[in-house]
């Protein structure tokens, strides 16, 4: 008797050691220091890309009415040539935007790639000084609920700020 009591006792005090914590990645990545700046950098990237992105639109659209008010006048030669021209810039406009879209995509996986082994060194850090049993991601789709009151993510963002240096 005195063994099962013990080991009840024993099992419902491991339980209660358990200490799990819980942080979102890409929150610390958006507002840490180090992911502002990064951030910054690709929203000018995409505000260029998007001004020239905007102009190709604006001459497919001059060339796409010129090409309807001049339908009636030129012969069907001619017609087919213009509306080839205006197939091969409209051609030219999506990789274009083809580009932009995988330049953009390109430097948010260098930012992760550069970002998280640090953030991930540091969650290590605070999980072992601080005891956690398990520190889990919140942004992977397999959490369903987590108390907010061991959420870590603010504790990260302060400390990688602290100790991130690009």
């Amino acid at each position: 008797m005195i063994v099962v009591l013990s080991l009840l006792l024993y099992g419902s005090y491991a339980i209660a050691a358990e200490k799990t914590g819980f942080i979102d990645i890409r929150a610390i990545m958006v507002k840490s220091s180090a992911g502002k700046k990064a951030s910054a950098d690709i929203s000018k990237l995409y505000e260029k890309n998007r001004a020239m992105i905007q102009g190709k639109e604006t001459e497919l659209k001059k060339l796409k009415d010129e090409l309807e008010k001049q339908r009636a006048v030129l012969k069907e030669d001619a017609m087919k040539e213009k509306e080839a021209a205006y197939q091969k810039k409209f051609r030219d406009y999506q990789l274009v935007v083809k580009d932009a879209n995988e330049e953009l995509q390109a430097r948010d996986q260098e930012l992760s790639k550069k970002l998280i082994p640090s953030i991930i060194k540091l969650v290590n850090t605070i999980g072992e000084r601080e005891k956690y049993t398990v520190i889990l991601d919140v942004g992977t789709p397999t959490i369903v609920f987590h108390a907010k009151e061991n959420d870590l993510t603010n504790k990260v963002i302060e400390e990688f700020d602290k100790t991130y240096k690009p």
